[in-house]
């Protein structure tokens, strides 16, 4: 038996490096060698939990775990026509008929081997050049939830827009912004170094607001407005929630003029209290943003075109025997902005 190494879920806020059999390509499928793969907090969610849920009883299953690979193809199925031995790839972690790849599924990605099961170029799969960098191209899962929510935000160019949570997404979200051409994007975050990267990829101008007042900055950036009973409000006309605190929601509604939207693409990790009073009186739109229906591979070609500037988001680089401190690193509030493990060539 041909053995590799694989990250799954171990004791609570674990991992647990072990060696499993290689799995071998049927006709329909390629084996990836995987050559970088992002953490995400989805993966830190799961180490916190210890596992998956299993049952009713509270029990928890280990899962393999990593969604966001960048690799080359070593190995093709009899059928696969379309695909070749070298060809550099990204994957779709949700196209596979065995689960989803890293979050509960058969196969994680934080392996030294990835089985891509029924490949197919634009579905499960997309070839990338040699000019991207593995560690950039395994930003493209990310990025597609970051495309998904500034395409739900249906923002134009005149918009003024704030985004809430310096963190990938929110940052992925500003690069996607400004490609879009709009024409003034904040960030807003508590964390200096993560602004100065907002800035970095192209932020028009960013707010601390572990010491600023938000709504008094958001007024002299974006200019002031009113809500509904003419009550002054800032002028900003997309918020958008990439943190996950319920601290965003309140600062939204206490600034939020007449007609302005809310798009939450981060998971809030408890309920907050919203003052639905607030809303009403700027007929506050909120708009939900989950994953990406549509845009995992439609953000390839651009990651490609711009990848010099989707690196600035990459904070940390950690080789695959080292995963235990890139887990570390990636579960310390504040420690990492993006953390991608690497695999040797």
């Amino acid at each position: 038996m041909t053995t590799m190494k694989s990250v799954r879920t171990g004791a609570q806020n674990h991992i647990d490096l072990v060696d499993v059999e290689r799995p071998a390509p049927g006709p329909k499928d390629v084996l990836v060698r995987i050559r970088a793969c992002g953490i995400c907090g989805t993966d830190t969610f799961f180490l916190h939990l210890g596992g998956m849920p299993a049952g009713a009883d509270g029990s928890m299953r280990s899962i393999p775990l990593g969604h966001e690979p960048a690799g080359e193809i070593v190995e093709v199925g009899a059928e696969v026509t379309e695909l070749k031995v070298g060809d550099r790839v990204v994957v779709n972690p949700q196209g596979v008929p065995s689960g989803i790849i890293g979050c509960g599924g058969e196969h994680g990605a934080m392996s030294e081997y990835l089985l891509l099961e029924n490949a197919e170029i634009g579905r499960t799969v997309a070839v990338f050049p040699d000019t991207v960098p593995f560690d950039v191209a395994s930003l493209n899962e990310p990025m597609a939830v970051a495309r998904h929510c500034v395409n739900r935000s249906e923002a134009k160019p005149a918009d003024k827009v704030v985004v809430f949570g310096a963190g990938p997404i929110g940052l992925g979200a500003t690069i996607w912004l400004k490609l879009r051409g709009v024409e003034h994007v904040v960030v807003a975050d508590v964390i200096p170094e993560r602004l100065e990267t907002a800035l970095a990829v192209g932020a028009d101008a960013v707010i601390n607001s572990a010491t600023e007042d938000v709504t008094a900055r958001l007024t002299e950036l974006h200019g002031a407005a009113a809500n509904a009973l003419g009550q002054p409000r800032t002028g900003t006309d997309i918020y958008i929630d990439a943190a996950g605190v319920a601290a965003v929601f309140n600062a939204t509604v206490d600034a939020a003029k007449w007609g302005a939207k809310l798009v939450m693409v981060a998971v809030q990790k408890k309920g907050a209290d919203i003052d639905l009073g607030g809303m009403l009186r700027s007929e506050l739109t909120l708009v939900a943003s989950q994953g990406y229906p549509t845009e995992i591979f439609e953000v390839t070609p651009e990651i490609v075109e711009h990848h010099e500037r989707f690196a600035k988001l990459i904070s940390h680089r950690v080789p695959f025997l080292e995963a235990e401190r890139a887990f570390e690193l990636a579960m310390t509030p504040g420690a990492a902005e993006k953390v991608v493990v690497t695999f040797e060539a």
